[in-house]
């Protein structure tokens, strides 16, 4: 297979100057997940004291040693609890991720109790639907770890209220879908939340540490004026012998994730995956942390992406399809890891050219049943009269319906610029790709700042000219406006925040990322639970 001969001078000035520009945005990227990571650690004295382990510590214990983690959404929720984005902690209150817990790939989504004793955020519930939407979706079985406040009563929104029932509606489901749901309920787990541990096909509970009931103390004595301890009311061991709940009763946190780890361990749950042989690769022919100096700091400027594929592809061997028919729209087959994978991607807008190629190589790969990755460097689609009576609107709407109804998993990742229907073509968010994640430069917009401002410009113009009056000052407000409103919104900062993705990464870290995401496709593909009509019932 040919292989990708790069052409960039890892010594240029712009390549500095963009590696520079990256390693600006990753360390902003470090410094908010750091801020998360030290409040959660900061309340190690009060856990210490109640003999618990720290969220993340009860992480590394379930997890075996070594075995790779993918976190989701680090960024969830970043400047929406605050207006300062230097006081916001971001994650929502929740870790979440892929992980393996004896030898089994898992969906893991943790309380994270040290931040306002875990009680939900917005965004954290958000996350926790994501998190089962992938568990649903790759056959994963669904393992909790609780420990929650509950919703904070002084922020109650009904929307939010009624929106959070998705969550015990998928839970319900992943059982029926022949999903394991295991969960370790570390401390409280109360109100409606109590659901979280109730919809559980397994429960383990901590001796003197969880708490699980309807109405706690203070609101049973409001509404009934009934007067009783929490251990009383919902202990672990009251669960564990008397109202039947909990499952099994664990002495601490460390001997509860022991059992979670036995659980899954004699849940068998690769019996139907046939051994595969070690798969053989060779590693991409340049350096992956070359990677931080190939986007342009400034998206107008070019770059080829098939210098990205190079530092991702095993060997940096490329197969590239149709390369003389609309070339602006680059399609490909290659491996990772020694799994195949078909990639489409951007070195230009996409015209009718394009557009008809990629609806071709998207029906071959269906047809062959291989995963696509959509590495989305796209400003829009081509516009003009030649354009239009070309079809473009037509073309596009053709690939835009092979996006949609591919029988294939599709894996997005923002590299650069994402515009207007350009993202809808290259499997944005919207169309629901199988995982989505962004590197630290990528922006989303449905256009860039500049243009829509100079479009309105011309708009308000005209408009103001049929009045007879032109007030220059006044556009240039509004055109300053304009680009201000584009370009706080379009960042990875903002739509990260906002879950338009499954995280930022490193891009360095695309090609181990993309082996794990590509081995969970393949196990979903050759996988098939037990589904049932109903959900596991507690007697």
């Amino acid at each position: 297979m040919p292989h990708i001969e790069s052409t960039i001078s890892t010594s240029s000035e712009t390549f500095k100057t963009n590696r520079d520009h990256m390693r600006g945005l990753i360390e902003q990227v470090r410094v908010y997940e750091g801020r998360t990571q030290s409040k959660s650690a900061a309340s190690r004295e009060r856990f210490e004291k109640r003999q618990q382990l720290l969220p993340r510590e009860r992480l590394s214990l379930l997890l075996d040693p070594g075995a790779p983690f993918v976190e989701l959404s680090t960024l969830a929720g970043l400047g929406l609890d605050t207006t300062d984005l230097d006081k916001s902690v971001p994650g929502g209150g929740v870790i979440a991720g892929i992980g393996i817990v004896s030898g089994t790939r898992c969906m893991v989504c943790a309380s994270d109790s040290g931040i306002d004793a875990g009680a939900l955020q917005p965004m954290g519930l958000e996350k926790q639907l994501r998190a089962q939407e992938i568990a649903l979706e790759n056959k994963l079985p669904y393992i909790q770890l609780v420990e929650s406040a509950g919703a904070n009563l002084m922020q109650y929104r009904v929307e939010a209220f009624v929106h959070a029932g998705n969550v015990f509606r998928n839970l319900a489901r992943l059982s029926a879908a022949g999903l394991p749901v295991v969960t370790v309920t570390h401390g409280s787990s109360t109100a409606g939340g109590a659901y979280q541990t109730g919809l559980s096909d397994y429960i383990i509970m901590v001796r003197g540490r969880s708490r699980a009931f309807l109405a706690g103390p203070p609101l049973l004595k409001a509404a009934t004026g009934e007067i009783a301890t929490e251990e009383e009311l919902g202990g672990a061991v009251m669960h564990a012998s008397i109202s039947g709940l909990g499952d099994y009763l664990a002495e601490d946190d460390r001997d509860a994730l022991r059992i979670t780890r036995e659980i899954v361990e004699q849940l068998d749950w690769n019996r139907s995956i046939p051994e595969e042989k070690p798969r053989t690769y060779k590693l991409p022919r340049y350096d992956s942390e070359e990677l931080i100096g190939l986007m342009p700091a400034d998206y107008k400027r070019p770059i080829d992406m098939r210098e990205v594929i190079a530092r991702i592809a095993d060997d940096s061997e490329f197969l590239e399809f149709g390369a003389e028919y609309g070339s602006a729209t680059i399609c490909g087959h290659f491996k990772i890891e020694g799994f195949s994978v078909g990639v489409i991607t951007n070195n230009g807008p996409i015209d009718p050219a394009g557009s008809s190629k990629a609806v071709h190589f998207i029906q071959a790969c269906c047809q062959s049943r291989t995963p696509i990755l959509y590495l989305n460097n796209i400003t829009g689609f081509m516009v003009g009269r030649s354009y239009e009576e070309a079809g473009i609107i037509k073309h596009g709407s053709k690939m835009i319906q092979a996006v949609t109804n591919a029988t294939v998993p599709q894996i997005t990742i923002y590299c650069g610029a994402s515009y207007g229907a350009g993202n809808y073509a290259m499997c944005g968010r919207g169309f629901h790709p199988r995982f989505c994640f962004s590197w630290p430069n990528s922006k989303t917009a449905v256009m860039g700042g500049e243009q829509a401002a100079k479009t309105m410009r011309i708009v308000s113009e005209a408009n103001m000219r049929r009045k007879g009056q032109v007030d220059e000052a006044k556009l240039d407000a509004m055109s300053a406006r304009i680009v201000d409103l584009f370009d706080s919104q379009m960042s990875v900062f903002t739509t990260s925040a906002h879950l338009l993705d499954d995280g930022v990464i490193h891009p360095r870290d695309t090609r181990a990322v993309l082996a794990n995401i590509l081995a969970v496709c393949r196990e979903a593909e050759i996988r098939k639970p037990q589904a049932m009509q109903f959900s596991v019932a507690r007697p």
